[in-house]
């Protein structure tokens, strides 16, 4: 049976912990910018940070991950981030790199963009 009032299955929960896969109220859903990807609300997303030395020679690294799908915005935020710091970084799946410890920069500049920050 089948009704013209029957919704559309959406997905309720996701483990990747990014946040995209989120169930939207009807007519509510993210609105898309001009580069086909969702609009950036910066004081609805909680962004994380941690140290990894691993696989590196022992050089620190701060990682930001759990970033939403917008490489554009991203990749400007990371240029930011980079000039900030004075050192290089990279932009890699699902997180942004940035060479040392800044981990105390970089929280302090992304708590004034409006991010929530763990971490």
């Amino acid at each position: 049976m089948t009704s013209s009032n029957e919704e559309e299955n959406e997905i309720v929960y996701s483990v990747d912990g990014s946040g995209k896969n989120l169930i939207h109220k009807k007519g509510k859903k993210d609105k898309k910018s001009k580069n086909g990807f969702p609009d950036i609300k910066p004081t609805e997303i909680c962004l994380k940070l941690r140290i990894e030395k691993k696989g590196r020679g022992g050089k620190a690294v701060t990682v930001i991950y759990e970033i939403p799908d917008n490489p554009p915005y991203f990749k400007k935020l990371l240029k930011e981030l980079k000039n900030l710091c004075g050192t290089g970084g990279s932009q890699k799946e699902s997180t942004l790199e940035i060479q040392g410890d800044q981990r105390d920069k970089v929280r302090d500049f992304l708590i004034k963009k409006g991010f929530k920050i763990k971490g």
